[in-house]
C-alpha cells in the first residue's frame, strides 16, 4: 500500500493559557498522543504555570498577552513540527478524535487544514443548541501551509494556503464553568472586539449599542433555539449579549480617549 510508504507524521500540540488551573490537566491528557506538547501562558497566578514547569510532557514558555492573534501567532513560531493541533485550554480531544487525528495527518492525501465541530459542555452538562450547534474551527493544519490574520483580535482566523476539510468526529469544549468565569470571557471578548473595529475606524453608534445586544440575544435564544436549552440557554444568550454591549460601551471609551487625547496635543 502506497500510505504504508509514507514516514510517520509528527505532530505539535499547542494551547495558550492564563489562569487555567483545573481545566488545563485534562486538555494535557487528551493530547498525550502528541509528538510535541507546547503551552504559552501569559503569567498565570493560580498556579498553571507551576503545574506546567513540573508536567514532564509539557514545555511551557511564558510570553505577555497582547491579544488572542498575537499569541498564538507567538506560539506558533515555536512548534518543532509542520503538522499542529491548536487547543484552548478548556478543550478536549477524545478517544475517537485522537485516533481520527493519527489516521489524517498520516493519510498522503490529508488537506492542508481540518475545521473541527464542537461539543459544548455547560459546566458538565453538553448545551445542545444556543448558537452552537452549528461552531467549528480550524484546530489542526500544517504550519507551513498556514498563519493566523492578524485582521482579528479574538475569535481569531487562520489563513490557509490550500484545502480545508472537516473531520468526522468532535471536540468537546468546556465553555462554561461558572457564571463569573464565562461573564468575564465575554467582557475580555467585547472589549478586544472593540479594539478591533477601532483600529478599522468605526464609529461608535447609540443605534447599535441598543440593537446589536437585544439581536444577539433573540438569535442565539429564539432563531438558534436556545429556549431548548431551558435556563441554561438563558444564561449564554444572556451573557453573549453582554459581550456585544461591552463592544459598544468599549468602542465609545476607546473613541472618547482619542478624542481627549487629540485636543491635549493640539498646539
Amino acid at each position: 500500500m502506497a500510505g504504508s510508504l509514507t514516514p510517520k507524521q509528527k505532530l505539535s500540540a499547542l494551547v495558550i493559557t492564563y489562569n487555567e488551573i483545573g481545566y488545563i490537566e485534562r486538555c494535557l491528557k487528551s493530547v498525550a498522543f502528541a509528538d510535541e506538547i507546547l503551552v504559552v501562558d501569559s503569567y498565570s497566578t493560580d498556579g498553571t504555570y507551576e503545574y506546567l514547569q513540573n508536567h514532564p510532557k509539557v514545555k511551557v514558555i511564558q510570553h505577555p498577552f497582547e491579544n488572542f492573534t498575537a499569541q498564538k501567532s507567538f506560539a506558533l513560531k515555536q512548534a518543532s513540527n509542520d503538522w499542529i493541533l491548536f487547543l484552548d485550554a478548556d478543550e478536549v480531544v477524545g478517544e475517537k478524535l485522537q485516533r481520527e487525528i493519527i489516521s489524517t495527518i498520516n493519510d498522503p492525501k490529508a488537506c492542508e487544514a481540518y475545521w473541527f465541530y464542537r461539543i459544548f459542555m455547560f459546566q458538565n452538562t453538553r448545551l445542545n443548541f444556543s448558537g452552537w450547534q452549528t461552531d467549528k474551527n480550524h484546530r489542526l493544519f500544517r504550519k507551513s501551509k498556514a498563519k493566523f490574520t492578524d485582521k482579528k483580535l479574538v475569535h481569531e482566523a487562520l489563513e490557509v494556503d490550500g484545502k480545508s476539510c472537516i473531520l468526522k468526529e468532535r471536540l468537546t469544549h468546556y465553555c462554561y464553568k461558572n457564571y463569573e468565569d464565562y461573564k468575564g470571557k465575554m467582557l475580555r471578548y467585547g472589549q478586544l472586539k472593540a479594539k478591533e473595529a477601532f483600529y478599522k475606524e468605526k464609529q461608535f453608534n447609540y443605534f447599535l449599542l441598543v440593537f446589536r445586544p437585544l439581536w444577539k440575544f433573540f438569535n442565539h435564544f429564539v432563531i438558534r433555539l436556545g429556549f431548548l436549552d431551558g435556563k441554561r440557554g438563558v444564561i449564554v444568550s444572556y451573557l453573549n449579549a453582554l459581550g456585544v454591549l461591552e463592544r459598544y460601551r468599549e468602542l465609545k471609551r476607546l473613541e472618547k480617549k482619542n478624542k481627549l487625547t487629540y485636543y491635549l496635543v493640539m498646539p
